[in-house]
């Protein structure tokens, strides 16, 4: 996705409207989550990675750069990803977070290209549970983990926890993760503000 193309974003709920090449789930829930993010990211369903399974994996890609006099000389390329893994689960624990942040940090070693162009990695993991435990609650709203790529110089990733009881509408993300509109399913879209794209882009690209 261009710099130009990131204007265009809805974050409909309108299941009437979904694009062919996007899955659907069996899980109300997971499909409605699925429907606040179709229009900006790449999605699958039941996506396995090593010993992890997720009911929903979304792929964000951001490229911006700067234009010199005229549009066709550009300089200043960058790149930023967002990659988002939703899961359902019997029990929310604080372990398992753990071992997210761990995958989280394996990724990146495996997934980033550590160059001069990127900007930007962003892992979210997302789990969604009948209930929210107190210390689950304590550990995701205590929870940063940013690191920066040779000082800076090629970017930085980023680790964001999110827990979710649909039936309760109650949900609980670390402090710089940007998902909540998409979770929170249960309440409307405020369309005078910012779409999660926009909001992803501020954050990412300042």
């Amino acid at each position: 996705m261009t710099d130009d193309d990131a204007g265009v974003e809805t974050g409909h709920d309108d299941t009437d409207e979904v694009p062919e090449d996007v899955p659907q789930w069996d899980d109300e829930y997971v499909d409605r989550v699925s429907d606040r993010l179709m229009f900006n990211y790449d999605l699958e369903r039941a996506y396995d990675l090593d010993a992890e399974s997720f009911d929903l994996y979304g792929r964000l890609e951001i490229h911006t750069q700067k234009k010199f006099f005229h549009p066709a000389i550009t300089y200043g390329h960058h790149a930023s990803f967002e990659h988002l893994f939703l899961r359902r689960t019997d029990a929310a624990r604080v372990e398992t977070l753990e071992r997210y942040v761990d995958l989280a940090a394996d990724l990146a070693d495996r997934w980033i290209e550590a160059d001069e162009e990127h900007y930007a990695t962003e892992f979210t993991f997302v789990l969604v549970a009948p209930t929210i435990p107190d210390a689950v609650r304590e550990f995701v709203t205590g929870f940063t983990d940013r690191t920066m790529l040779k000082y800076g110089y090629n970017g930085y990733y980023e680790t964001h926890l999110a827990v979710v009881a649909p039936e309760e509408e109650v949900v609980v993300t670390s402090g710089r993760a940007d998902v909540d509109e998409a979770l929170t399913v249960w309440e409307p879209i405020d369309a005078d503000t910012p779409g999660p794209l926009e909001r992803l882009k501020r954050r990412l690209l300042g």
